[in-house]
């Protein structure tokens, strides 16, 4: 059996709506990400994983627990994951490690609630607007997190802890209650720049709050336990809005527009009556023009990199404090963005390669070798499996049903495949268009090692084949060719199989005595 010590310390490393390849390493001509290419050349860094489902909250309860969001019940955003449903976090506390976040975690919702009998304690709203008193308290242990200290929301339209640590630097500026004014309004633009200088940003208070926690561990603070530390920046997610020096780091007329820009969906059959519906194109699906993505994807590469500074200052207080050589570090995002692809802007039921392949970089010093590349087939999904297994952790402690493959193989050797597919759910629902046939989309997507396949319920005569293979832009849907009936039924035959192996097996059943 492959594994590293159990006493491993595990430094999880996640952002928000980062897609593979804005990154340097990934091949990106514009982006400069020096302390995320170290990483990688130091570690083992996969081309082909992709999230389990492209909207936030699904996919990182997915990490967090394992199963697919059918299972575990965070199907869209806005559904709080069930407190009762256990977590990777749990196991590793209860296997004797100290857990801890900082950052953004997004197992509750937080916007305000359609009704008011539901609650969330982490509603950006009563964070930002009830007295201190008054808050929503996070209990501890928050799903298996012994130590909480928490971001909520996205670009400097946020709340939690950090305004804790925003009032402590700028008592009497009033900086503060400029953030509250603004951040109600926040989302009605997708970029705009901040009044707050780059020390008092939220990138900076993850950075700075994560080294704190390192240097409490080196002091012994924690009776010797090894740790998981769960580093979750909230960029570059929209509203993108990077302090100075960042925001001028790119120039929109030198961004290079995707190779996908010149094509559109306004013809797609399942897109295209979305890209038509105003909600919809606001809040998901953002049509676009080329000044508004060169601007857009300027102000994200600037988030980017002051994301990557960070991650250099984390990297840099590991090997100060004497916790590199036994820390293996993590590096992903919970899913990409569209990015000017077919025009458009961040994400929705588009299962196209912007919004689903996102980074992963995992580093295990004396394990990975350095300045590996894969292109094995990997999902969010299998995270908590890989880690688990990796540090030795009982099974008897693991969550029921996971569902994820072991990716251990594939870390110590990069060519090794143990996946011929991954699997992708989304489900939208959106109460304001309750009548609308967009409002409650169910998409399934199969990514192979040569082509997607993608349904939609509600579309009995329509789906998308792509061959990824000879078709990188994904425009040629291969479903109606009258040459790939076979290639059709392979395919829907394997999703259809696949889809039911994911069903669960609980209640065990129970032997008559």
């Amino acid at each position: 059996m492959i594994k590293i010590s159990e006493k491993k310390n595990v430094l999880f490393i996640i952002t928000d709506q980062l897609r593979a390849d804005h990154l340097e390493c990934a091949g990106n001509p514009v982006i400069k990400t020096p302390n995320l290419d170290k990483l990688a050349k130091d570690g083992l860094r996969f081309t082909r994983f992709y999230c389990s489902n492209p909207m936030c909250m699904p996919n990182r309860a997915t990490f967090f627990t394992g199963l697919y969001p059918s299972l575990h019940g965070v199907r869209c955003n806005g559904i709080n994951l069930n407190t009762k449903i256990p977590t990777i976090t749990q196991t590793l506390h209860d296997a004797g490690y100290h857990t801890a976040s900082m950052g953004k975690i997004h197992l509750n919702w937080s916007a305000p609630g359609y009704s008011r009998k539901y609650k969330s304690v982490e509603c950006s709203t009563d964070w930002l607007f009830k007295p201190k008193n008054k808050r929503p308290k996070i209990p501890i242990p928050y799903y298996g997190l012994d130590e909480v200290e928490i971001v909520i929301g996205h670009g400097d339209a946020v709340s939690g802890h950090y305004l804790d640590w925003l009032e402590e630097k700028t008592k009497g500026t009033g900086i503060l209650e400029d953030l509250k004014a603004r951040s109600a309004r926040a989302f009605e633009k997708i970029y705009y720049d901040t009044p707050l200088t780059k020390d008092l940003y939220q990138t900076t208070y993850v950075t700075e709050r994560t080294i704190a926690f390192l240097k409490r561990f080196s002091e012994g603070k924690y009776e010797g336990k090894p740790f998981f530390m769960h580093c979750s920046y909230p960029d570059p997610h929209h509203p993108v809005c990077p302090p100075a020096p960042y925001r001028d780091m790119y120039k929109p007329e030198e961004i290079n527009l995707p190779p996908a820009y010149i094509e559109s969906l306004e013809d797609h059959e399942l897109i295209g009556p979305a890209l038509r519906n105003p909600i919809i194109a606001a809040m998901v699906l953002r049509k676009s023009t080329e000044e508004e993505i060169r601007k857009f994807l300027a102000y994200t590469y600037s988030a980017i990199t002051m994301i990557d500074h960070g991650v250099g200052q984390i990297l840099e207080a590991l090997k100060t404090l004497g916790l590199e050589n036994n820390t293996m570090v993590i590096f992903t995002s919970d899913h990409g963005d569209l990015g000017g692809d077919y025009k458009l802007l961040l994400k929705g039921p588009a299962p196209y390669k912007g919004v689903l392949n996102i980074p992963l970089i995992w580093k295990i010093p004396g394990f990975t070798k350095e300045g590996t590349i894969t292109d094995s087939l990997a999902s969010t999904i299998d995270l908590p499996t890989t880690i688990l297994s990796l540090l030795n952790i009982d099974k008897k402690l693991y969550p029921p049903e996971m569902l994820g493959y072991d990716l251990t193989p594939v870390l110590k050797d990069p060519k090794v495949k143990v996946r011929d597919h991954v699997i992708i759910e989304e489900d939208e629902e959106l109460p304001m268009m309750k009548k609308e046939r967009q409002a409650n989309v169910r998409l399934r997507t199969m990514i192979t090692e040569t082509h997607r396949i993608s349904i939609s319920y509600g579309y009995e005569h329509f789906g998308e084949i792509i061959d990824l293979k000879n078709d990188p832009l994904e425009i040629n849907n291969l479903w109606f060719y009258e040459n790939s009936k076979e290639l059709r039924f392979k395919l829907l035959n394997k999703l259809t199989h696949e889809l039911l192996n994911l069903q669960s097996r609980l209640p065990r059943k129970q032997a008559l005595t």
